[in-house]
């Protein structure tokens, strides 16, 4: 049964919610990988015009989603080969973004002390940054080991901060003048299957709390200047798309129609206006899991030689 409905930041979700042949996906392109032997899923979702962003509610750009269900097992040598798939997926839009950039800031968004939200912070704490090493050290050492200078910052909340991220990290940038900004935040999904283990990125920029209703200050291009690549994880799921799912599968085996199936579950969507998000029991492993394979595949773009 086709997902309908429910909060999410992910593009790929979205655009299971058209058909094939609809009229307004002429705008949407979808390219599909799959690595049969990790059984790692790729989805490039590109909206390349004005209709196609219109019908599916996002920026024109390129959307990329990495699939790894085997990240919540907790397997080594698996993590490691998706943090690799990512890092080649994240080099592709950055050289697609400015392939000649030299300074870069990554950004971790999100409360640190909300282990959902929390997958920014500790991304940036696993970061081998490096501009700090080419500053003292010379060109000549940031080309001995082929480096990228790039530093991190936590931006906080406004709660412990007092200060929209969005204005904390403005005010770096003009400081430090990056050319690319990398933004990390945890996301809301629809599906429980892709919590903890998907990661979305795309070359246009993050709105922090859409997915969960709660929208702060856009970081993209025309906010900050320069161009901003998100990167995320989904960590909480819509109670109501939860219910959704559950409905639909048993209604689907009692043989009701398709179209009355979805007019069932559009009504009890709309019974409970109140929205509640949930996430899984183990949660904190996934988060901790997720935020280590981001950081390395920022890494492995950087500084590999120096892992």
């Amino acid at each position: 049964m086709k997902q309908t409905g429910g909060r999410t930041d992910l593009a790929v979700e979205l655009r299971e919610d058209f058909s094939e042949d609809d009229e307004r996906m002429k705008g949407v392109t979808v390219k599909e990988e799959y690595y049969k032997h990790r059984k790692v899923h790729v989805s490039t979702v590109r909206i390349t015009d004005a209709s196609g962003a219109e019908a599916m509610g996002r920026p024109i750009g390129t959307y990329i989603t990495v699939e790894a269900k085997g990240l919540s097992e907790g397997e080594e040598c698996f993590r490691r080969f998706v943090a690799e798939t990512l890092s080649e997926q994240l080099l592709q839009l950055l050289e697609a973004v400015d392939g000649k950039a030299k300074e870069i800031l990554v950004v971790g968004l999100g409360n640190r002390e909300a282990t959902p939200d929390a997958l920014g912070p500790l991304a940036v704490d696993e970061l081998v940054v490096t501009r700090h090493l080419i500053l003292q050290l010379g060109e000549e050492f940031r080309k001995k080991y082929h480096l990228t200078s790039f530093c991190a910052l936590a931006a906080g909340v406004l709660a412990q901060t007092g200060m929209e991220s969005g204005e904390v990290i403005k005010s770096v940038v003009r400081e430090m003048h990056p050319e690319i900004v990398i933004a990390i935040d945890s996301l809301a999904a629809r599906s429980t299957g892709r919590l903890g283990t998907t990661v979305q990125l795309t070359d246009t920029g993050i709105y922090p709390g859409a997915g969960i209703g709660n929208n702060r200050q856009a970081l993209n291009k025309n906010t900050l200047g320069v161009p901003v690549i998100a990167v995320g994880v989904p960590t909480v799921v819509d109670a109501a798309t939860i219910l959704q799912e559950r409905m639909g599968e048993y209604l689907r085996k009692k043989g009701v129609p398709e179209a009355e199936c979805t007019e069932i579950l559009r009504e009890a969507g709309e019974e409970d206006g109140q929205v509640l998000f949930v996430t899984p029991k183990g949660i904190d492993e996934l988060v901790r899991r997720a935020g280590e394979t981001v950081a390395e595949a920022i890494n492995l773009c950087f500084c590999k030689e120096l892992l």
